[in-house]
């Protein structure tokens, strides 16, 4: 009987590939920012070549988009838009509410911080199409605690008096900021406190007739 000369083919995953490539280099982004990556880290921590990762990313900054897009802002949705949708019986401050107190604080999340608020500082000014789409990200962000916040004006469980887009982006101004100073103290207290002041400002937009105690 005659052996069979021929190696089986090998089998390739070009997505899984991808994947993995865009997950190492979040880390590396998420570790020393996008100016200061290395690819030759990201490339050690995938065993891939240098030409397959140029062959799904044209450059560093088609990579650095691709994490933004895919990444940063689906980070961004699983934590706040897809809460906030699936908790359109409940009442909207109670959800708001329930979304802050599940951001992760354990020091380890606190040492390096927020992706999206990262890259926003270290990116906005160097490279318009960073800036543009981090926007998006900010801008959906804000739309849907907006929205939250006037369906709660709708069922009479929010104050009236609210401009849903201005109180949602105070909202935001207010996660982002505890989140920078917990960072820079490295210290979770800092966001606990956060969590604290921003819970009981919360509860000061609910309606008359609907406050809540604690």
């Amino acid at each position: 009987m005659l052996a069979d000369s021929k190696r089986k083919p090998r089998f390739r995953d070009p997505e899984r590939t991808r994947e993995r490539l865009l997950q190492a280099a979040f880390q590396e982004v998420f570790r020393s920012g996008f100016q200061s990556a290395s690819i030759d880290t990201i490339l050690a921590g995938t065993n891939v070549s240098k030409g397959a990762l140029y062959h799904h990313f044209d450059s560093k900054e088609d990579l650095g988009l691709a994490i933004i897009e895919e990444i940063v802002a689906e980070m961004t949705r699983d934590r706040w838009a897809r809460p906030l949708e699936r908790s359109k019986d409940k009442d909207p401050i109670d959800a708001l509410i329930g979304v802050v107190q599940a951001i992760p604080a354990r020091p380890r999340d606190v040492r390096n911080g927020c992706p999206l608020v990262n890259l926003a500082q270290e990116m906005s000014l160097l490279d318009e199409q960073f800036r543009k789409r981090l926007e998006r990200i900010f801008h959906g962000w804000q739309e849907g605690i907006a929205m939250a916040l006037r369906r709660g004006q709708y069922q009479g469980t929010v104050r009236r008096d609210l401009v849903p887009e201005e109180t949602a982006s105070f909202l935001i101004a207010m996660v982002d900021g505890y989140e920078v100073m917990a960072k820079n103290a490295q210290d979770a207290k800092v966001w606990n406190m956060g969590i604290k002041n921003i819970v009981g400002w919360l509860n000061s937009l609910r309606a008359s007739g609907n406050r809540k105690r604690g």
